[in-house]
């Protein structure tokens, strides 16, 4: 601590209630403002089993803000006061965990805060509540397909909702924003949506609006997996090969080509950065064909080639695409042989080629 500073300012969001604690065992007489404060924040929570976050609930929320100023105004003649921290208006990941009226809409914080510095809240239609949103295996929803949606929600004043179902990329690429997709209410607050066709651990988001500017809000971390295909891999830990792969330490490479096949879909073939690309599985012997599955990393492939072969000399055709856009491309084959390469001639970023998983079924 600076002695001869008359004014400390402190922020503090979980640990609010702590700072008087502090100050007391550390014998400090000056004053203090906490400059932010608020809810548990996303370096004060442990993780879920998915390895996100485990954000608090619109309620939990509320009462943070509401415990942090109860906090404040308890310490007399030290601490002077508090300012809330507000994100804004924006409904992006950050805008959700500390918003109190994103899009303008207001939620259980708000109310919280108003009553904490002064507001009279009687009368007030407040707004709903939501269940944490339930799905049938948050460690396995399969990209892309439709899943149900459980996420009950109550209104005190009785008022019609309305629900909308939002997925968020920050655990999988960074991205702060919130994607809304469609999605259909069934009633009880079951909703049927799709799922991101990406993998990775996303955040399902389901808000419930009550037509007075109220919303509630409620979430949970999910594991977007690539949907499950019937049949063997045949593919699977067998020899594979390719033109290049990236062994520069870039991104957590090197990542070789058995990488593609190792039945893992956290490790990846990476090659360099140019057209061009070529990866080879050796089947060991002759197979029948009926499906393929590619799970891409951000750098994918837009236009590409599947090509049989009995002796790796002489191939044929069995799929081929120019217009491929990452995330899980799950399609059917008709074809036989012993080699299965993947030719790949146009990126679809200005990266390489870059794949977590190369799936052959038979």
């Amino acid at each position: 601590m600076g002695p001869h500073l008359d004014l400390y300012a402190v922020n503090a969001y979980k640990e609010a209630c702590g700072v008087k604690q502090a100050w007391q065992q550390g014998g400090y007489t000056k004053p203090y403002i906490i400059t932010e404060t608020g809810p548990a924040g996303e370096w004060e929570v442990p993780n879920d089993a998915n390895g996100v976050p485990l954000e608090p609930g619109d309620q939990a929320k509320a009462d943070g803000y509401t415990n942090a100023w109860n906090c404040v105004t308890g310490h007399g003649g030290v601490a002077l006061g508090a300012t809330v921290f507000h994100y804004g208006t924006e409904y992006d990941f950050g805008g959700h965990w500390f918003n109190l009226t994103p899009a303008g809409e207001r939620r259980k914080m708000y109310y919280a805060v108003k009553r904490a510095y002064g507001g009279n809240t009687a009368g007030d239609n407040l707004p709903p509540t939501v269940s944490v949103p339930s799905v049938l295996d948050p460690g396995a929803v399969p990209a892309g397909r439709e899943i149900t949606i459980q996420a009950p929600a109550t209104d005190a004043e009785g008022d019609q909702l309305a629900y909308e179902v939002l997925w968020g990329s920050k655990y999988v690429d960074g991205g702060g924003g919130l994607i809304s997709v469609p999605s259909t209410h069934l009633g009880n607050g079951t909703l049927k949506a799709s799922a991101p066709a990406k993998t990775g651990a996303w955040k399902l988001y389901v808000k419930a609006k009550d037509g007075r500017g109220n919303v509630g809000v409620e979430q949970r971390s999910v594991k977007v997996v690539p949907p499950p295909v019937s049949g063997t891999d045949v593919a699977l830990n067998r020899p594979t090969t390719a033109s290049t792969f990236q062994n520069d330490g870039y991104g957590g490479c090197p990542c070789g080509p058995q990488l593609a096949t190792d039945g893992n879909n956290t490790t990846r073939w990476a090659t360099t950065w140019s057209d061009a690309q070529w990866l080879q599985v050796d089947l060991g012997s002759v197979k029948q064909l009926r499906h393929a599955q590619l799970v891409w990393e951000t750098a994918y492939g837009k236009a590409y080639t599947i090509k049989v072969s009995d002796d790796g000399q002489n191939w044929r055709t069995a799929y081929a695409t120019s217009s491929g856009d990452g995330g899980i491309d799950d399609f059917g084959i008709s074809a036989s042989g012993r080699y299965v390469r993947l030719e790949l001639t146009q990126r679809g970023t200005g990266y390489g080629y870059s794949l977590f998983h190369f799936g052959v079924y038979a």
